[in-house]
């Protein structure tokens, strides 16, 4: 299947087992567009290819020496960025079978494992990574909790689950104690309201807000004042709106999309992940033209409400890199301060996401 095909009408691309990626071009082609999220690999150097691949057999990523030692292993852990925002996968489907509207032809690329994923990540100083349940799985989310196992204290993780089922609290409850801090929701651009007044949704919120879980939104900037409204009726959930709610897809950063998200901020527990930085915008590194969308951003939220994330692997596709995501907030926004850094590149996700 090609990287960008759209499989299912855009109605169905709300269902929470639909492509992620799907989801983004369907926003490009709502706005009037059908510019693609990431330049073609073709277009690459070969020097530029090797660079963003990870090895095929990638190294141990544990460290020995850190590991004989909790403290030094935490501290170590405690320096580094954390990318709020990541998926992962791995060509195993006998052990983890995909959702039945997925094969492997369609997984693209053929793997990101854990290990992949920290390979890009640690030469970029990031030692921690919130996982995002990837949609090839469904409701199924036992390799990000495998993942979250087999490096404890290195994930955190965004599950999905199926809201209408039975037992909702107790499932969700029950991925808590896993690590699990944060379940995601796909709102539609048209109905958003209704599909978030339904029973179900309403039982999430106030479940997230009781439990401290987050309620993760990829979604449109269409949706935002649906969501407005939800924060209204649920003041204590922690909302994380994802990619700057695709403002700018289609390649238009506009002024009312972005006042429209801003209004958010007046919710205290509304966050943003300043994140997808391929697929929005010029969608060209040094990506420094989202820079006036993020001086906005600071200015609304507050620094302690932003968090930084590449959204891998489809950061490191083509020639957008894992190291052109981050420098854009370590050193190419110069209205950025020390402080601002720090909290964009660790502290928010930090405490949203690894308390």
């Amino acid at each position: 299947m090609a990287a960008w095909a759209v499989r299912q009408t855009f109605n169905a691309a709300f269902n929470p087992a639909f492509s992620r990626r799907e989801l983004l071009k369907q926003g490009a082609i709502l706005m009037g567009s059908a510019i693609p999220l990431a330049a073609a690999a073709s277009t690459s150097s070969q020097q530029s290819a090797s660079a963003q691949q990870p090895a095929d057999k990638p190294q141990p990523l544990k460290n020995p020496q850190t590991q004989k030692d909790p403290q030094a292993q935490a501290e170590a852990l405690a320096a580094g960025a954390i990318d709020a925002h990541s998926h992962i996968w791995t060509l195993d489907v006998r052990r983890y079978p995909l959702a039945a509207e997925f094969s492997p032809a369609d997984m693209n690329p053929k793997s990101f494992t854990a290990e992949e994923l920290l390979a890009q990540a640690r030469p970029c100083g990031v030692t921690r990574v919130v996982l995002i349940q990837m949609s090839y799985y469904g409701f199924d989310n036992s390799y990000m909790l495998d993942a979250m196992r087999d490096f404890p204290k290195v994930f955190s993780g965004v599950a999905v689950v199926d809201s209408q089922a039975l037992g909702l609290r107790d499932t969700m409850v029950d991925l808590k104690k896993q690590g699990v801090r944060g379940f995601r929701i796909q709102p539609p651009a048209q109905g958003a309201e209704s599909w978030l007044a339904r029973p179900e949704m309403a039982a999430m919120w106030r479940i997230g807000g009781e439990e401290q879980l987050a309620i993760c939104a990829l979604t449109g900037p269409e949706a935002l004042g649906a969501l407005d409204k939800m924060c209204e009726k649920h003041p204590a959930t922690p909302l994380v709106i994802d990619h700057f709610a695709r403002i700018g897809v289609d390649g238009t950063l506009r002024d009312s999309q972005i006042d429209a998200l801003c209004r958010l901020a007046r919710h205290k527990k509304t966050y943003v992940k300043v994140s997808a930085f391929y697929a929005l915008g010029k969608k060209h590194a040094p990506y420094v033209d989202l820079g006036p969308m993020v001086r906005r951003l600071l200015d609304a939220f507050g620094k302690e409400r932003l968090m930084w994330a590449t959204d891998c692997p489809f950061q490191v596709q083509g020639e957008h890199t894992y190291r052109d995501s981050i420098e854009l907030i370590r050193g190419r926004l110069d209205f950025l301060t020390p402080d601002d850094r720090q909290w964009l590149l660790r502290k928010t996700a930090e405490r949203v996401f690894f308390s």
